[in-house]
């Protein structure tokens, strides 16, 4: 892989105090840098990715729906009635 000259303008402060924090560190402010960047690059694609399985989760869940796959309102009521229930019942046992 060949290197590429990444060229922008910073206030001269923020470079003096970016540059004695990377020394502080053992680094250079061009090593932090490339951290930096690749850790955006990273997270970007993670986000991207997230989206992507949302994306085709919703898409799932949908023609789920659409092909008649549902639960009664009734029946998803009861189901977390009962799960209330026994989570009330546990703390009322804690107590």
């Amino acid at each position: 892989m060949s290197d590429a000259t990444f060229t922008f303008r910073v206030d001269e402060g923020l470079k003096a105090e970016f540059a004695s924090a990377a020394k502080a560190h053992d680094r250079t402010g061009a090593q932090l840098l490339r951290d930096f960047m690749r850790d955006y690059v990273a997270r970007q694609q993670q986000a991207q990715d997230y989206d992507d399985w949302l994306i085709t989760k919703v898409e799932q869940s949908r023609a789920s729906a659409e092909a008649g796959n549902l639960i009664p309102d009734a029946d998803v009521e009861a189901r977390f009635a009962a799960r209330r229930a026994a989570t009330r019942a546990r703390l009322a046992k804690a107590k």
